[in-house]
C-alpha cells in the first residue's frame, strides 16, 4: 500500500492521500484488453476511466479489493504499476444530423477519411429505456419496400423486428433493402464482426442507391477489439435516441446480434465472471434485453419521434431454438424467419411464412394493403403443406390442384431481386392483381414478366390511379372499378401476346 501512497504523491501534489486514494489506482494486471485495478475505492460500474497515453476504459467489475475494466481502443501502450483516474461521467458519444452520410468506429469516431466531426453534442452510451407513460402504441407503418415483408409481416415504427437465419440467406440484403426505401427515416447501420471488406460494400451499396444521405454506419469490425465490437450497438442505439427525441423517426439496425453476445462473452470471461449455458454469462439475457428496449414511439406529449430495431440473428443449421436466438426472440415483436431451403431454391427473399410474425400486425398496414393482403399468407401457407403433400401423391383433386396453382403464381409474385424496394403503390396493384385471380391463366415461368409490364403499363395509361392509392393509401369501390378495368384490359392483351409467342 506505501508504494502506492507513494506513486499517488508524485503523481498529484498537495492533496491528501485519502482524498487522492479515493479517484486513483495502479494496474496491478493488463492483458487482453482487460486491466485489473487497486484503489478506485469511489469509482462507480459503467465509469469512464482515464489510463496513460489518452486511452479511456470503462469500469465494469467492482470488486472488494479490485476493479476490472475494459480498455476501449489499443491496451499496448499500458503496463504494471500505471495511475488510473475516475472521470466521474459515463461513457458518452458524439451525436447528431453531422454525422450522416458518415463512417464511424464503435467509439463514434469518424474512420472514413472525411475529417473530423463538427458536432458538440454527446448522448450516454447507456441509457434508461422510455417508460410505459412516455411511450405510444405502434401505428404508423415502416416500408421496407419487400412486398412479402410488407404484405405479410408488417413493420411499425417503434417496433423491434427481429431478422433471423443461417448464414447467406438474405439477412443484411433485406436490411439494405430497408435502408434504401426510406424518405423520411434517419437509419443507422450498425455493423458487428464483419470484416472490413463487407462494411466497404454495404457503403458503396448505399452511396450508389443515395441511401447514405440519411444513413450513419457504425463499424466495429472482426479486427477491432471485442470491447468495441461490445459498444457498438449501443453507441448506434444512442445515435438514433438523439433523432427520437427530437421528434424525428429513426431506424437502427444490429448485424449481427450473434456475434455482439460473441464479443461480450469474451470479455466477461476475461474478467472472470462465471459462465453458464453455452459459455455465456448469465448476464446475457440483460445484455440485449436492455438495447431493444430503447426503441419506441413516443406520445405527441414528448416529442412523437420513434425508434425502430430491426437485430439480426445468425442461426446454426436452422436452430431458432439456441439460447441466444430464444434471448432475443423473447425480447422482440416478432420475427422475420429467412430459410435456407427456400433460398437454394430461388425463392428469395426467402421468407418462411410459418415461423414468421409480427405481433404489431395489421396495426403497421394501411388500408389499401390490409385490404389485397388479407387472405395472402392464408394461401401461401396451404399452398406450403399441399406442395409438401403432392410431393408424394400424383392424384390429386381439381381443387387441390388449383390451390397448388395459385400457390406457385404468388410466391413468383413475392420474389425481389436484391437492393430494388417497390413503392407500396405498386405493391398494393400486383398482389391486388394476384389475389383477385387475373394471373391465374397466366403460365408460371411468365408471372415476373407479367408484373413488371403491368407496373409499366400502369404508369404509362394509369399514372393517377397509382398517385391516388399512394395518397389515399386506401382501395374504395371508385378505386377498385379503375383497377378492375385497367387490369382487365392489361391482362388480355399480355395473354395473347404469351399465345402468339407459344405458336
Amino acid at each position: 500500500m506505501s508504494d502506492l501512497v507513494n506513486i499517488i504523491e508524485k503523481e498529484i501534489k498537495g492533496l491528501k492521500t485519502k482524498a487522492v486514494s479515493e479517484n486513483i489506482g495502479r494496474v496491478v494486471e493488463i492483458g487482453d484488453g482487460i486491466a485489473r485495478i487497486e484503489g478506485l475505492s469511489k469509482v462507480r460500474s459503467s465509469e469512464r476511466l482515464a489510463f496513460p497515453g489518452g486511452v479511456y476504459g470503462l469500469a465494469l467489475n467492482l470488486e472488494q479489493y479490485s476493479v476490472g475494466a475494459m480498455i476501449l481502443g489499443d491496451f499496448k501502450g499500458i503496463k504494471e504499476g500505471d495511475i488510473v483516474k475516475t472521470t466521474g461521467e459515463l461513457l458518452q458519444v458524439n451525436v447528431g444530423e453531422e454525422l450522416l452520410g458518415r463512417v464511424v468506429d464503435g467509439l463514434g469516431n469518424p474512420i472514413d477519411g472525411k475529417g473530423n466531426l463538427k458536432t458538440k453534442t454527446k448522448y450516454p452510451v447507456e441509457k434508461i429505456a422510455p417508460g410505459v407513460i412516455t411511450r405510444k402504441s405502434v401505428s404508423t407503418p415502416l416500408q421496407t419496400g419487400i412486398k412479402a415483408i410488407d404484405a405479410m409481416i408488417p413493420i411499425g415504427r417503434g417496433q423491434r423486428e427481429l431478422i433471423i437465419g443461417d448464414r447467406n440467406t438474405g439477412k443484411t440484403t433485406i436490411a439494405m433493402d430497408t435502408i434504401i426505401n426510406q424518405k423520411d427515416v434517419i437509419c443507422i447501420y450498425v455493423s458487428i464482426g464483419q470484416k472490413s471488406s463487407k462494411v466497404a460494400q454495404i457503403v458503396a451499396k448505399l452511396t450508389q442507391a443515395k441511401a447514405m444521405d440519411h444513413t450513419i454506419v457504425v463499424s466495429a469490425s472482426a479486427s477491432d477489439p471485442a470491447s468495441m465490437q461490445y459498444l457498438a450497438p449501443y453507441v448506434g442505439c444512442a445515435m438514433g435516441e438523439y433523432f427520437m427525441d427530437l421528434g424525428k423517426d429513426a431506424l437502427v439496425i444490429y448485424d449481427d446480434l450473434t456475434k455482439h453476445a460473441w464479443a461480450y462473452r469474451e470479455v466477461s470471461l476475461l474478467l472472470r465472471r462465471p459462465s453458464g449455458r453455452e459459455a455465456y454469462p448469465g448476464d446475457v439475457f440483460y445484455l440485449h434485453s436492455r438495447l431493444l428496449e430503447r426503441a419506441a414511439r413516443l406520445s405527441e406529449k414528448y416529442g412523437g419521434g420513434s425508434l425502430t430495431a430491426l437485430p439480426v440473428i445468425e442461426t446454426q443449421a436452422n436452430d431458432v431454438s439456441a439460447y441466444i436466438p430464444t434471448n432475443v426472440i423473447s425480447i422482440t415483436d416478432g420475427q422475420i424467419y429467412l430459410e435456407s431451403d427456400l433460398f437454394y431454391a430461388g425463392i428469395r427473399p426467402a421468407l418462411n411464412v410459418g415461423i414468421s410474425v409480427s405481433r404489431v400486425g395489421g396495426a403497421a398496414q394501411t388500408k389499401a394493403m390490409k385490404a389485397v393482403a388479407g387472405k395472402l399468407r392464408l394461401d401461401l401457407a396451404q399452398y406450403r403443406a399441399l406442395a409438401a403433400f403432392a410431393q408424394f401423391s400424383s392424384d390429386l383433386d381439381q381443387a387441390t390442384r388449383e390451390q397448388i396453382e395459385i400457390g406457385k403464381r404468388l410466391t413468383e409474385v413475392l420474389k425481389q431481386p436484391p437492393y430494388s424496394p417497390v413503392p407500396v403503390e405498386q405493391q398494393v396493384v400486383i398482389l391486388w392483381a394476384a389475389t383477385n385471380g387475373y394471373l391465374d391463366a397466366v403460365p408460371v415461368e411468365k408471372v415476373r414478366d407479367y408484373e413488371a409490364e403491368y407496373i409499366q403499363y400502369l404508369k404509362l395509361r394509369e399514372k393517377d390511379l397509382l398517385a391516388t392509392i399512394a395518397k389515399e393509401k386506401n382501395i374504395d369501390e371508385k378505386i377498385t372499378a379503375k383497377l378492375e378495368k385497367a387490369t382487365k384490359t392489361f391482362t388480355e392483351s399480355f395473354l395473347r401476346k404469351v399465345t402468339k409467342e407459344n405458336k
